[in-house]
């Protein structure tokens, strides 16, 4: 059984794929962004409260309390 981290899809078009890890995903969304100009978005699967957590605490781009 496969563990889908996260979901790329386009709103622009019929891109749907899933995968299991991030970079992939992330190569994914870059790719098309280049290839053909749309604005793909991902849906990241639930993370272990441990990292949620982490994630929260950090903020955005790792700098506490840039939430």
């Amino acid at each position: 059984m496969s563990n889908h981290r996260a979901t790329v899809t386009c709103p622009s078009c019929e891109l749907e794929e899933t995968f299991e890890k991030l970079q992939e995903a992330r190569t994914c969304i870059e790719d098309h962004r280049v290839e053909t100009g749309h604005d793909p978005q991902w849906e990241l699967a639930t993370l272990s409260s441990g990292v949620e957590r982490a994630g929260a605490a950090a903020g955005v781009c790792g700098r506490p309390g840039s939430l």
